[in-house]
């Protein structure tokens, strides 16, 4: 196989738009494809061609990366009748990097075989500030052929490339990654909520914890309580991120996995539940899932 210069880029949100970037900036030639004309545009300021469409996009592509926010989306995009399948060249190599069913992947990864095409599930994890530092993790599913072609690609994005195993495997690590993200999340911002309600600083005992053996990675790279820690959601009012909606939609696709699996996840089911009840407004819903400490904090005066 020749090396991957070209590539489409389908999917430009708050993830995609800047795993675009970083693909322009080692190198690579990005095609970029979005319904979001706004989104289209920050693509073209970060070196990215505009395309038309999602079928103009891969034309003449070598590798075709997607960023979509569900399985129905990523299954309407390659699938069916003007589905990208139909008009991929056999050669060009398929890289889903959205977070959906694993069933899903492995429904696109089968019908992308049967035309020859390589294809790997590849969900990230690290949210909008590794996307945008390029030092994303990314979970791959598929052959070892696949996932070894796209190792030039993923890196340009990443720190991390994982290879979960056969087809779908990258969708059921990043569920599992997800779903105790959403339970260390609800029990920092719990814990933090504790010790301001008893007088403590924050910050203080977020170093505290941090130093102890409840260190975790919502307390060092993402704190959730406000003006404890720069350049994270909580410091912008929650806005940005990765959104309760996303996280819901996560915390979903684990539940309907341990279903299928009879496994038992009642921390699972219990976070779900917690952000379904922070969530319940469309406002909210749209904020990062870092906002769960408002659902511990007391109204002033209280």
């Amino acid at each position: 196989m020749n090396p991957i210069k070209n590539i489409a880029f389908i999917g430009l949100g708050n993830m995609g738009g800047p795993m675009a970037a970083n693909l322009v900036q080692k190198g690579f030639s990005v095609t970029a494809f979005d319904l979001s004309q706004p989104s289209l545009d920050q693509a073209a300021s970060n070196g990215c061609e505009k395309a038309a469409s999602a079928g103009s996009a891969v034309q003449g592509a070598d590798a075709v990366v997607s960023m979509l926010p569900s399985g129905e989306a990523v299954r309407g995009l390659y699938l069916g009748e003007g589905g990208l399948l139909q008009v991929m060249d056999p050669h060009t190599l398929l890289i889903d990097c959205s977070t959906i069913a694993a069933d899903d992947a492995r429904q696109v990864i089968a019908a992308a075989t049967d035309r020859g095409i390589h294809a790997l599930d590849a969900p990230v994890s690290g949210g909008t500030a590794a996307a945008a530092a390029g030092t994303l993790s990314f979970m791959c599913g598929g052959e070892d052929s696949a996932v070894d072609r796209a190792r030039p690609v993923l890196a340009a994005m990443g720190e991390n490339i994982f290879h979960a195993g056969a087809a779908g495997s990258g969708q059921v690590a990043k569920i599992c990654n997800n779903m105790l993200l959403a339970i260390h999340m609800i029990g920092t911002a719990e814990a933090l909520q504790l010790g301001v309600d008893n007088g403590l600083d924050p910050g203080v005992l977020s170093e505290i914890m941090r130093a102890s053996s409840g260190g975790n990675w919502s307390l060092e790279k993402y704190n959730p309580y406000p003006g404890v820690m720069e350049n994270v959601p909580a410091a912008r009012d929650y806005a940005g991120g990765f959104s309760v909606a996303l996280m819901l939609k996560d915390l979903g696709l684990a539940m309907d996995t341990a279903a299928g699996s009879a496994s038992s996840t009642p921390f699972g089911a219990l976070a779900k539940n917690l952000y379904q009840l922070h969530g319940g407004d469309p406002d909210i819903r749209a904020l990062d899932f870092s906002s769960i400490q408002n659902l511990f904090r007391r109204p002033v005066g209280n």
